[in-house]
Formats: structure tokens, sequence, C-alpha cells
């Protein structure tokens, strides 16, 4: 939460939330002056406020959700965080104080008698939501102990729907469902791994199928995202909803665009975040092919800002590997399509060439290069150069096989040279280099790597890796072998 600064805790069961109170109370809450350190949870021990019975915790934070729908984010406040925040709100011109802001202990002071414990545990402004770390515990269970009790009334309320007449039980029914989403959806954000509680709204949303519920869904597994962005179920349940709506809703092209730039903030603060990246992977299906450009593109400017995070460039595989479904589906009767297919992957890899030789030894970078000479080696290397005529595909250059093989070992050439001994990046770029066109010889057609290997040299890759890997043998030392089956240097 941006103001609300917060940790993100496992799952809140038990001793997980006073590992949350552990944490702040031993890496935020210190006393450092004079060179000690001070536990601030040993200096609170005269100022912490009561707690509230766990139902009244409940209940209030359950009036905060209900107020305010448009409540995006959460996140757990230590307890002398509120002091500093209440105070902020708090210091505001007074008349009693001649139009200046008071001070936020004195403030405190004044206001201590009138203001509601339960307060003193919940803070929310601007549609921001924090929760006290001290009642991480009791709400928990008094939420669990709420919804296992609605869950089990709902159940009972279903088997009794085939025995009695519908009109009898419509009314409880109904009040029985309020109960079991609204409980859910606090459980939920205390513990945002609970299944059974994902479940149950899958089914009382499912048996309802109002898009409004749908679309809230939504809106709660972002809250749940804000302070839990690893939750593999909630990202499974935004899944499920867009599965749900898919043929029935107009919008759904705008939903996948909101769905994509949700993916894309998340990102930005949750480094190495595979499953928000595979929930976007998931939803090139759903994108038109207009969309799929465009992702390639927007998503272009970030991963050459995050080099060294796979998931990015995992992304832009399945969209440069939607297009070739697109054409292999016949969607291209013109031409044109394969003409742009062969234009974007010529960019690719030229792009990738320029990251390469920019970030010196990123592993990812070369990955995501041999990812791309597949698909040249598969859509554009497979034609006869005796047989084919002047409409081959030949005629374009990224298609010219001789220059795709002399770009490869200019780009080898051009990362095999280290500059610098101490510098261990050097020698990891020339390595990735070399396995690199190694790895390429052999998955070229045999015309096409007798050239490689010709124009590399016979075993200078080898002479190399045993220079930068003395003692360390390869599982492709097969493929050396080509290297050095010809004269010498």
């Amino acid at each position: 939460m941006r103001g609300l600064a917060y940790k993100e805790s496992p799952a809140v069961a038990g001793a997980g939330a006073f590992w949350v109170v552990w944490w702040w109370g031993t890496h935020v809450g210190m006393d450092t002056s004079n060179g000690n350190i001070q536990s601030l949870e040993r200096q609170s021990t005269t100022s912490t406020p009561s707690i509230p019975g766990k139902t009244d915790l409940l209940s209030h934070l359950e009036n905060i959700l209900e107020s305010n729908p448009l409540i995006d984010e959460v996140g757990f406040i230590h307890p002398s965080q509120f002091a500093a925040l209440n105070g902020e709100v708090l210091s505001v011109p007074s008349k009693s104080s001649g139009g200046h802001p008071q001070p936020a202990d004195e403030i405190t002071k004044l206001h201590a008698s009138e203001a509601n414990a339960s307060d003193m545990f919940f803070w929310n402004r601007e549609h921001k939501l924090g929760i006290s770390t001290l009642v991480i515990l009791p709400l928990y269970t008094a939420a669990k102990d709420a919804f296992m009790d609605a869950r089990k009334q709902y159940t009972m309320l279903s088997y009794l729907d085939g025995q009695k007449d519908q009109s009898e039980t419509a009314s409880s029914h109904s009040i029985i469902e309020n109960q079991v989403m609204k409980h859910s959806r606090t459980l939920l954000l205390l513990s945002s791994d609970f299944g059974m509680a994902w479940n149950s709204r899958k089914l009382v949303v499912s048996k309802k199928q109002q898009f409004q519920m749908f679309i809230d869904e939504l809106l709660l597994s972002a809250l749940v995202l804000s302070y839990s962005p690893k939750s593999e179920r909630a990202w499974s349940h935004r899944r499920w909803v867009i599965k749900m709506i898919a043929g029935k809703c107009p919008s759904l092209l705008e939903i996948v665009e909101r769905e994509s730039e949700l993916v894309k903030m998340i990102a930005e603060n949750s480094k190495m975040n595979y499953r928000a990246w595979n929930h976007r992977c998931w939803l090139v299906s759903y994108m038109p092919e207009a969309q799929v450009l465009h992702e390639l593109q927007k998503s272009r400017d970030w991963a050459g800002l995050h080099v060294a995070d796979n998931s990015c460039f995992h992304y832009r595989v399945r969209l440069l590997l939607r297009i070739v479904e697109d054409l292999q589906h016949g969607k291209d009767p013109d031409g044109s399509s394969s003409a742009e297919f062969q234009r974007l992957l010529k960019e690719e890899l030229d792009w990738v060439g320029l990251l390469i030789k920019r970030y010196v030894g990123r592993e990812a970078l070369w990955l995501h290069r041999r990812f791309l000479s597949l698909l040249w080696l598969k859509y554009f290397a497979t034609c006869d150069q005796i047989t084919c005529g002047p409409s081959c595909c030949r005629s374009t250059e990224i298609c010219d096989n001789s220059k795709f093989v002399d770009n490869e070992l200019k780009l080898y050439e051009s990362c095999t040279i280290i500059p610098d001994n101490d510098f261990e990046d050097y020698q990891a770029q020339a390595i990735y280099s070399a396995t690199y066109l190694m790895w390429l010889a052999k998955q070229m057609p045999e015309s096409f790597g007798v050239e490689l290997r010709r124009k590399a040299g016979d075993g200078k890759l080898k002479r190399l890796l045993e220079k930068l890997c003395p003692g360390k043998s390869f599982p492709w030392d097969s493929s050396t072998a080509h290297f050095g089956s010809g004269q010498p240097n």
C-alpha cells in the first residue's frame, strides 16, 4: 500500500499472524538512538490500547468494507504507525489552536477518551484500508468461525431446496448467501489462499449468474492481490471469472486490457512474479490480433528494463506463438500477415541482440534468442536453395540463410571478447555465446550447420570453453566434435 508500509505475510493463521507482528517489531519498530536497539513491542507495553472482542472487530471491519466498496488496496500496519497516520489526518487547523495545526501527540491525548477503541485498529482513507497487526489473529478467528457457520447453513438450505417449496426457503437462502459472501470476503482479506472461501463464492456466483457479481469478484481478487500479489488462488479465481463471462460479455476486450494492465502494475511492485505473468500469458488466447500486436509492442519497453526477469520474455514468446497460430489456421489469405510476422521476427532478433550487447551476461536474453532462432529455423530455413524461385521467402532479408548465419556469428564474436578478467559478467557472456552457437549448429539443417561450423572456425569453441570452464564437461561435448573435424586455424 503506497503510504502504508506493510510486509506481505504468509497465510494469516495461528503463528502466521504473530510472524507479522514479530517482523514489524524487529525490523521496523526499532529505536536506534544512542546506538541502542529497542523493540517497539517492549516500548508499547503500557501504551497499547485494549483490544475489543473479536466479534466487534469483525463487525467493524465488515462495516468498513460495506460502506466503502471502492477500497482498492489493503495492508497490515504496525501499531506504532497508527499514531502517525491518524496524526496526519487530525492535524488540521482548529479554533482552539488559533487556526494552527495541533501536534499529533496532543491531538491523540485530546481525543483519546472520545475515540472508539476499534477505530484504533483500522485506517481507511482515500480508498486504502490499513489493519493493525495486533488484531489479525482475533479477526481471522472470528471471520473463519462466521464463514464456517454461514457455509454450513447454506449447505443445509441447498439440500432442503429439493424437499420443500422454493418460496418457503427463498428468503432464508438469500440472507445466508449474503452472509457467506460477506464473511468469505473478510476471511480472504486475512488469508488469501483459503480455498474453501474462494470455492463458496464460486458456488454462489455461478448460481446467481449476475454480471455485476462477476465484476465484484474481479474487484475482490484485485484487492487480495494488493497485499498478496503471488496468491495462486486469487489469480485462479480471476481466470474462472473471465471464463464464465467469455462469450456473454460485450466488454470482454476491455476487461482483458485491464487485466493486462493489472499484471503490469503488480509486476512493477512484485519482482519475478511468475503467477502474475502466467496469468497474462493465459489472457493471450482471449485477445484479438490487433491487441496481440499492441501487447507485443507495449511490453518491449518493460522487458528492456527488466532483462533478468524471464517471465516477461515468456509473455513475449506467448504473443509470438499466438501470431503463428493465427497464420497456421488460415487467417492470412493474401499473405500480408506472413510478411508482417517476418518483419516482427527480424525486429525481435535485432532488439534482443542489442540488449545482449548492452546488458552483459544476462542468461534470460540468450534463452529468448534461442526461441527466436527456433522460429526462424522452423518457418524460414526449410526451403531448398537450389529449387526455390524468385518468389521464395529467401527474397526477404530475414529469410536469407547466409545473412542469418553471418548475423549470429557476428554476435558470437562480439560477445566472446573479454576486456576485463575481473568482471565475471564478461566471462558469463562468452560462455552463453559459445554454448548458444554450439546449440544453433545442432538445430540447423545439415547444409546450414556445415556453413556455420566452417565460418565459426574449427575447434575454436571447444578451446574457448576449456579456457573459461577448465575441468568442466558439457553434456553437448559431442557437438564440439563437429568443430574439430576440419583444419586448425
